[in-house]
């Protein structure tokens, strides 16, 4: 047992020294992908906005009482910084409002460019929200004839709180932003935030516009005139989650909303003074119809043409999570122009009771709610002041459309949150693209899901920060994807076949247009149309691994009677999973997860089968996920059949000396860690925290408009919950000791040592491969299993 403990500790030790030293090296298998920490961004901390030049490459970053500016072309360059801090008097008044020191900051949320060559900066400034102007020539905020910083009152504009969500688009020069505008964050507005103080409007203080919002993003689309026959105006749509507004005051079931305003409406004459005359919302669905499973809260929204240059093009892809599952996130794909039909469509009218509604009022004209354009402007409604007041008050009693806007979930994880979302497409020259999305968790990890012909697979998963710093911003530019954190920032190649270095994920990247080079050792583009069928698991035949797609090796588990396992078995499709396993076991289903206690007449073959297939498909096809065979380790020393209580005490007795020998290691291993950095003068010291920084809970707060969060956080692994690991970024030492039940890859560890010298290989369920190439230890963990699933459209 002692030589067990001793023999875990030090790869323990090993492992967390690897991983810490190498932090602030190059990522491997990344070719220039880099992490900067909190030495190389000046000391400074809490980032929760990015805003990116992309004609400069400049990234600028808005922190606690600082902004930077990181020239991501060469990010060994010291990036600039502006201090833009509270006085010592505002601070102490704003505490003694009930504020703690931590809240009354300055928490720069709010940097977008003006057509001056400025940037527009806000920041909470101890509670009370104020604003500059940053001049990017000389990169120093505007001052006063007294020396210090002009500022403009954020109210209205911007939140009191860091906390609090927010979204602000700026559309030709005129900011538009959707927060919360009392000290309280109890009342809500999304509104034309500066320009001409007479078409400064916004939202009315209703319910039955905004109940209770937490926005989460914001997109302008310009019409381009040759798309444009109508004459149609331009249009702002705020994405954001609210409390359905029922009779039912016991629930408050959350929705996703859409809501689109026009750039020329200027408010109405009477009614809706100073007021959008134009603002309309309907219900986002992101559900999977044959399941039931409905996805209900919106995380986060990424804008792309699917065309470039064609504004019509435009989808929304979003990031779901639900009310009722809390650990899982789902993606659905929206168009511009679905989203257009329900707001040309019927209205909602407003129910009286439960059971009955109001009589339908008749629809005015013009139509209540619709932009200008060339035919409103021929009838003599050259401005919304100049349309009817029936109209007006139609369009105040009726933002709701009934018609909503829904979509299948393009994929499902369970058991991992992702906190952001970043779609890159892709045109291998075949007839339809593909796409690639990243996706940052909440423990600090990239994941990428390729989207290609009506299939999602899971490519990567990329451990980037600390496993308590959430992923809270991912920015595109070039080649790269900007990946941050509230204390660092990463940069990642997000294109290219070169991003996939074995041939097994090179393949099930093929529908991207990749395939592997077996001369060159490398995975290279190509536009050859692939074969019909199965593309996928036609490349990973060629890999000559043994598997395919839905052909999984059955991995042998060596185990002992008494012990309980949970067995993974992980999917991207919303669709159950089944489990076949020898008769008379003793098993209980956790979502696709199998536990199982194991007994004597638990040996033989567990094999887990999901169902695949898009809602369009009645019948859905069928994929092997996961198979393995349980065997006894030493079947002459098993205990009997009876008296499992004892079997059971011992494993807990060998758990509980297990974990005291790994809390003793991981003080000795945070000593040789602190040692080892302070002697060689190399790799990345654990971040400095700030007074009254706990990012397991401060976060979430960060992450732009999101707040889904979790104090536990789930195992990459295998999705059980693990409140207690070693704070490394390697998926495969995550530890579940909330219970006596071990993760099939904690088993793997427990029995290394007695499986070696027996010669029976170690089979990790998850088999994780680590490339040769990820010298540094902060490179990609591919994961053996292919999450393929069928899926609607993208």
């Amino acid at each position: 047992m002692i030589r067990l403990g001793s023999a875990t500790l030090i790869l323990q030790l090993v492992l967390c020294l690897f991983c810490k030293t190498s932090w602030a090296a190059p990522l491997g298998g990344m070719e220039d992908g880099k992490i900067l920490g909190p030495e190389e961004l000046r000391g400074v901390s809490y980032f929760s906005t990015f805003l990116m030049d992309h004609s400069s490459g400049m990234l600028y970053l808005g922190a606690k009482d600082a902004i930077l500016a990181v020239d991501t072309n060469k990010l060994n360059q010291q990036p600039q910084m502006i201090v833009w801090d509270v006085p010592e008097e505002k601070r102490r008044s704003c505490m003694d409002k009930g504020k703690t020191q931590a809240d009354c900051n300055n928490y720069i949320r709010l940097l977008e460019f003006v057509s001056d060559g400025r940037l527009y900066v806000c920041g909470t400034y101890a509670f009370d929200p104020q604003c500059a102007f940053l001049d990017l020539s000389s990169f120093t905020l505007e001052k006063t004839e007294g020396g210090g910083v002009k500022m403009e009152t954020g109210r209205g504009k911007f939140p009191f709180e860091s906390s609090q969500p927010y979204t602000a688009i700026m559309a030709d020069g005129i900011l538009y932003t959707a927060a919360t505008k009392n000290f309280q964050g109890t009342l809500f507005s999304i509104s034309r935030a500066t320009g001409p103080v007479q078409e400064r409007i916004r939202t009315e203080d209703s319910i039955n516009w905004l109940n209770d919002p937490k926005f989460v993003s914001s997109a302008f689309i310009q019409q381009s005139p040759e798309n444009n026959p109508t004459g149609d105006d331009d249009k702002i749509y705020f994405f954001f989650t609210e409390v359905a507004n029922t009779n039912d005051l016991h629930t408050r079931v959350k929705v996703s909303r859409v809501a689109r305003v026009c750039k020329s409406d200027v408010g109405g004459m009477r009614a809706l003074q100073r007021r959008w005359t134009t603002f309309l919302k309907a219900e986002l669905v992101c559900e999977d119809r044959p399941s039931g499973q409905r996805y209900n809260i919106l995380t986060d929204v990424f804008t792309t043409e699917h065309k470039p240059g064609d504004p019509s093009s435009t989808h929304f892809y979003g990031l779901f999570s639900s009310q009722w599952e809390p650990e899982v996130s789902a993606v659905c794909v929206f168009s511009l122009s679905d989203i257009s039909n329900a707001m040309d469509g019927p209205y909602k009218e407003r129910k009286e009771t439960c059971h009955s509604s109001l009589k339908p009022e008749p629809v005015p004209i013009p139509r209540p709610g619709q932009c200008l354009n060339a035919a409103l402007k021929a009838a003599g409604f050259d401005s919304s002041q100049n349309l009817p007041d029936k109209v007006l008050l139609f369009a105040r009693n009726h933002p709701l459309m009934a018609q909503r806007v829904t979509a299948a979930p393009l994929l499902v994880r369970k058991g991992i949150t992702y906190t952001k979302l970043a779609v890159t497409l892709t045109d291998n020259g075949q007839k339809q693209k593909g796409a690639l999305m990243h996706l940052g968790t909440t423990r600090g990890e990239l994941h990428r899901v390729a989207i290609a012909n009506h299939n999602a697979t899971l490519l990567q998963e990329i451990p980037l920060f600390s496993s308590q710093e959430p992923v809270n911003n991912i920015l595109l530019y070039q080649d790269w994807a900007l990946v941050g954190s509230p204390m660092s920032l990463a940069r990642v190649q997000a294109k290219g076949c070169s991003l996939y270095p074995s041939c097994e994920v090179c393949a099930r990247a093929r529908g991207l247009g990749c395939v592997w080079s077996t001369m060159e050792g490398a995975c290279r583009a190509t536009t050859a149309e692939p074969p019909p069928g199965d593309i996928i698991d036609e490349a990973m035949q060629m890999c000559d691994i043994g598997e395919g797609r839905c052909t999984p090796k059955t991995r042998e588990l060596q185990v002992l009677v008494g012990l309980r396992l949970l067995l993974p078995c992980i999917q991207l499709s919303p669709r159950p999973c089944s489990w076949e396993y020898p008769p008379h076991t003793h098993t209980r289903q956790h979502g696709s997860e199998l536990e199982v206690t194991v007994m004597e007449d638990s040996l033989g073959i567990y094999i887990c089968t999901c169902q695949e297939g898009g809602p369009s498909i009645r019948n859905p096809t069928f994929c092997r996920r996961a198979a393995y065979q349980l065997t006894l380790q030493h079947p002459t020393a098993a205990l009997p059949t009876k008296g499992t209580e004892t079997a059971t005490g011992g494993s807990r007795h060998i758990l509980a000396i297990y974990i005291l020998v790994f809390c003793g290691g991981l003080v000795l291993g945070v000593l040789l860690h602190y040692f080892s950095c302070h002697r060689r003068g190399i790799g990345h010291q654990e971040p400095h925290k700030p007074d009254n920084l706990r990012l397991s809970e401060m976060g979430s707060e960060l992450l732009g408009s999101s707040t889904t969060h979790n104090a536990t956080h789930s195992n990459p692994s295998n999705g059980h919950e693990s409140s207690l690991d070693v704070n490394c970024n390697t998926s495969s030492i995550g530890l579940n000791v909330t219970s006596d039940i071990l993760a099939v890859d904690m088993l793997d560890e427990r029995m290394e040592d007695r499986m070696s010298s027996t010669g029976v290989e170690k089979i990790s369920a998850q088999a994780n491969e680590t490339d040769d190439g990820l010298g540094d230890g902060i490179g990609e963990v591919m994961k053996g299993q292919g999450e393929d699933v069928k899926l609607p459209y993208v």
